[in-house]
């Protein structure tokens, strides 16, 4: 990297560790509140861990770090030689890990700059990726951080779940949608808009409702250079399968990811989640 601008995120973008390290980017756990247990995303909980846990009914809830765990995290990464930061992080309206990063940011010993991208999942990940790559072509702050904004803006994400329940639960959406969606019993299908959870449409069997995510993620790459990731939680058949007819059904498809989503989102999305991020380059 150039006089170097580093990128920071959060354990919600769920990037690969590989992916991380090559390109230098630090992520900032995420924590899970299992009964009385805190426990940090990504290291102290699992996915498969936090499925089991929701699928007994436990209480699970999420909280953010705290600017103390930022401070430390800005404090090493100038150590290591940055002479800034940009920071990108998941959804305000999702978590309160922006406003912790803002408030950390205000004594970091080098400048920071945090960036609410409206994004989560690997739609975070693009864009802490196009972040990184603009900064180790020599960009500054402010053309990693509009490499960012670009990509988000560019960014779509859809998915499934088998039911609204865990999203009403969290506050992620409106108790009324969920109702509607249960009286129903239709099978939703959800999108990434404004930063928000909304409702996208509904569907009366979950096999329909793959079907037409599949449908949307083909229509929404349309010809465009894309990059796509395919989520899941305890749901890998699905994923794969999905993944599989995308390889073959997405004519400028760059790169494929395939993942289970950690422990925060999947406290609030349940077990049998599918999700899409559709990302042009």
């Amino acid at each position: 990297m150039s006089r170097h601008v580093a990128i920071v995120t959060d354990s919600t973008a769920y990037l690969p560790q590989r992916t991380m390290e090559r390109h230098g980017i630090t992520s900032v756990p995420l924590t899970v509140v299992l009964g009385d247990q805190a426990l940090e995303e990504g290291t102290e909980i699992s996915a498969r861990s936090l499925a089991l846990a929701l699928q007994k009914r436990r209480s699970v809830t999420t909280s953010r770090p705290s600017p103390e765990v930022f401070a430390e995290t800005y404090r090493k990464v100038a150590e290591s030689g940055a002479t800034a930061i940009v920071s990108l992080h998941l959804s305000a309206e999702f978590s309160g890990t922006y406003d912790a990063a803002v408030l950390a940011a205000k004594d970091a010993p080098v400048p920071v700059r945090v960036v609410d991208t409206g994004m989560v999942a690997m739609a975070l990940g693009f864009c802490a990726l196009a972040a990184a790559e603009a900064a180790e072509a020599g960009g500054s702050v402010d053309e990693a951080v509009t490499a960012a904004e670009k990509r988000a803006a560019n960014t779509s994400a859809y998915f499934y779940v088998d039911t609204l329940d865990y999203l009403r639960r969290g506050g992620r959406i409106g108790a009324a949608q969920a109702l509607l969606g249960s009286a129903l019993a239709v099978k939703p299908l959800l999108q990434l808009d404004g930063g928000r959870i909304e409702m996208l449409e509904k569907v009366r069997t979950a096999s329909k409702a793959i079907a037409r995510l599949e449908e949307i993620v083909i229509e929404r790459a349309g010809e465009n250079r894309v990059d796509i990731a395919v989520h899941h939680l305890a749901a890998p058949e699905r994923a794969s399968a999905l993944a599989d007819r995308l390889r073959d059904r997405v004519p400028g498809l760059a790169e494929l990811h395939v993942s289970e989503v950690g422990a925060v989102i999947g406290a609030h999305t349940g077990p049998g989640l599918l999700g899409a991020v559709i990302s042009p380059r």
